[in-house]
């Protein structure tokens, strides 16, 4: 496994969301009612479906006493891995790790995908 169950490579923005709120010890009740957003908004934020904007961000660094920077990238202040990991069974160990690259892969996927359909669009530009 990664050495940094938090890393950029390893985990997402909304895994680190709420593995601080778990840290905190606070539901997504709890943590939605003191950024004043709905538990839909952050249900959506940890599963990684929108983002917040900058002011929550902030807001929510403090509230769960994480640097704002190990909330976006893993690198900074924030919490310690979850314990057990060591307790999953090999097997389990191993479709985790192949969900993390597979996670991967997409994201440069569609970085690419997003590459390429600029060059079409100026391409196209071009031509007409």
């Amino acid at each position: 496994m990664d050495d940094n169950w938090y890393s950029d490579d390893a985990a997402t923005f909304g895994d680190r969301l709420a593995g601080a709120r778990e840290a905190a010890g606070m539901s997504q009740k709890d943590l939605a009612k003191r950024l004043g957003v709905k538990v839909k908004t952050l249900s959506a934020w940890e599963n990684d479906l929108t983002e917040p904007r900058a002011n929550r961000l902030q807001l929510m660094s403090g509230l769960l006493s994480v640097s704002l920077g190990w909330l976006l990238t893993g690198e900074g202040e924030g919490v310690e891995p979850p314990d057990g990991e060591g307790a999953l069974s090999p097997d389990a160990q191993a479709l985790l790790l192949e969900l993390r690259e597979l996670r991967g892969d997409i994201n440069d996927a569609t970085k690419r995908l997003a590459r390429l359909e600029k060059s079409l669009r100026q391409a196209l530009k071009e031509t007409g």
